[in-house]
């Protein structure tokens, strides 16, 4: 099992990144703001105009440590690491799976089940934990259809039909999710479906900000195991695009990313004054929201969990790596079919 090791994230502008002994230092106009051991970190993510010394650059390569680059809302711009990792059989294998109609369509299906599963689950909650009849009424129907789609999901003969349940599922999902947020915090984190590049209400943009750090977690998982993250299931295939992070993202949106969200609103953790409304209507959180959410997010990756599957006590930060860890042994043969992870 792999250690959670911390992940730096880098938000403040013009702040430089450097190598200092053994140590990565963060200097803002010319003063130290931040030194962490290298050890502790298992990488380094930067948002908008932040520098890095080639010094650090090296180091991290060197050591098998990501630099991640993403634009100042969370959107991945590019990657650093050393040389290619992972096992070679494995990723033969990987190659040989996806081009396997029926192996691809099973991947496929276990992946959108386990979305779909958790997605009923959180909806499920949220009906257990309000005392709004009406409320109740509409979460209770929509994880009624959920349940309906999981049983579809079985006949589906395609990868084509299979996306298609996947979304109305999501929309219907999506439809009912604002009920779980308390009536006090409805009208300022309204949620009118799901909107992306660019969010345009609060909730959306909280949701992409998350999904952007989640997603960075799930690639890193990926090649931790060996695997292609480029070559997906689920997800097809395009330059630049890391599908099978995309593919195991999935399973964990609802229970891991959207529960988080609605908790950091319905807590009043964040509120009106970490977004910022920008010309054309995108909905962008500020440099201090940002900040309030990713030490929010690491708190939450520490939190012990007891796997459904393997029955073992683990942090929630470790989920991907687990799960990316059944990916590989379900192509190599020694699972006889993948088993997302589905909370309870």
């Amino acid at each position: 099992m792999h250690h959670l090791e911390n992940t730096l994230y880098v938000m403040t502008p013009n702040a430089y990144a450097h190598l200092e002994n053994a140590t990565v230092r963060i200097d803002v106009e010319r003063v130290k703001k931040l030194q962490v051991p290298l050890h502790h970190l298992g990488g380094l993510v930067c948002f908008g105009n932040v520098m890095v010394s080639p010094g650090l650059m090296h180091k991290l390569a060197d050591e098998g440590k990501s630099l991640v680059l993403l634009d100042y809302n969370g959107r991945f711009k590019a990657r650093l690491e050393g040389g290619i990792s992972g096992n070679i059989l494995l990723r033969k294998a990987q190659y040989k799976a996806a081009d396997n109609p029926t192996v691809t369509l099973e991947m496929a299906r276990a992946i959108i089940a386990g979305k779909v599963k958790n997605s009923r689950t959180v909806l499920l909650r949220g009906a257990r934990e309000t005392d709004d009849s009406n409320d109740i009424a509409k979460l209770d129907a929509v994880a009624l259809s959920l349940a309906q789609t999981l049983s579809n999901l079985k006949h589906a003969a395609d990868v084509d039909t299979l996306r298609g349940l996947e979304g109305e599922a999501a929309k219907n999902y999506f439809g009912v999710l604002p009920l779980i947020i308390k009536p006090q915090y409805r009208e300022a984190f309204a949620l009118n479906g799901r909107t992306r590049r660019p969010p345009l209400d609060r909730t959306n943009a909280l949701l992409s900000f998350l999904y952007a750090m989640l997603m960075n977690d799930c690639r890193s998982a990926l090649e931790a195991v060996g695997l292609d993250p480029q070559l997906g299931f689920l997800h097809a295939v395009r330059p630049g695009r890391a599908a099978l992070a995309l593919d195991l993202q999935e399973e964990f949106r609802s229970v891991v990313v959207d529960r988080f969200a609605l908790t950091l609103i319905n807590r009043g953790q964040v509120n009106t004054d970490a977004f910022d409304t920008r010309e054309g209507g995108a909905v962008m959180l500020t440099e201090k929201g940002r900040k309030a959410v990713v030490v929010a997010w690491q708190e939450r990756k520490q939190e012990i969990i007891t796997h459904p599957l393997t029955e073992s006590k683990m942090p929630i930060g470790l989920l991907p790596f687990m799960q990316a860890r059944f990916m590989a042994r379900t192509i190599r043969g020694e699972m006889e079919g993948y088993i997302p992870y589905m909370a309870r």
